[in-house]
């Protein structure tokens, strides 16, 4: 019988996986990240071992980053699976890396933000409520469409409008709503739906900076009317 120590043969909660859930991913080690990429090693080797050995090999991430398919395969126990598999979890987090908070659109004024969802709502037949969440330098995270249909305030729960902004971590929120008429100019439930998302926000801690109305190439901001 071999003496490798096999994935299976390591407690379950020092596994590589089990850690990370337990632990989160910034515990775990180069090794122990490349293993969970890898899934499984040989007969010969185990999975953290093959992952040593091609870290050792390529010096680290700093060759392996930049590493062929073909390069990759001339390791043994590295298919064409598994270098498959390294390629796009390497590509995947380079292009995280080269995301920049300056590449996000920033709101500054009502104009700006009608000017961010004028085009995907001025010509719906139906009415979309529409909220963008925003991060503390009022960049935007995330569009999302909350309700489609005629707005009132029995049928806007707040909990759907603020269950996304705290998965974003957002810092406000601006809301935005089209009127398939053309005309954008606020009815009374578009006022009371505003007034009880911007309580509810006071409570969470989140801003609702905004309630824009959309119509045909002009839009209303229920800031500037005062009612935000």
């Amino acid at each position: 019988m071999s003496d490798v120590l096999m994935i299976r043969d390591v407690p379950k909660e020092d596994r590589p996986r089990e850690r990370l859930i337990r632990e989160g991913a910034h515990v775990l080690s180069n090794q122990e990240l490349l293993a969970i990429v890898l899934r499984t090693g040989s007969q010969q080797e185990s999975v953290l071992q093959l992952s040593q050995r091609l870290l050792h090999d390529f010096e680290g991430l700093r060759l392996l980053k930049d590493a062929s398919v073909e390069e990759l395969k001339k390791v043994k126990g590295i298919g064409m699976t598994k270098a498959v598999q390294i390629m796009a979890s390497l590509e995947f987090g380079r292009r995280i890396n080269q995301m920049k908070y300056g590449d996000r659109h920033v709101i500054r004024s009502p104009e700006d933000g009608a000017n961010y969802v004028m085009e995907d709502l001025r010509f719906l037949t139906q009415e979309h409520f529409v909220c963008l969440y925003l991060n503390t330098k009022n960049q935007v995270l995330h569009q999302q469409t909350v309700f489609i249909g005629s707005l009132n305030a029995s049928i806007v729960h707040p909990r759907e409008v603020f269950k996304e902004a705290f998965r974003r971590s957002a810092a406000s929120i601006i809301c935005f709503h089209n009127h398939p008429s053309g005309d954008p100019a606020p009815s009374r439930e578009d006022i009371e739906v505003t007034k009880r998302l911007v309580e509810c926000g006071k409570m969470l801690g989140i801003d609702v900076l905004d309630h824009i109305i959309i119509g045909d190439q002009s839009f209303v901001s229920l800031k500037e009317k005062g009612i935000v």
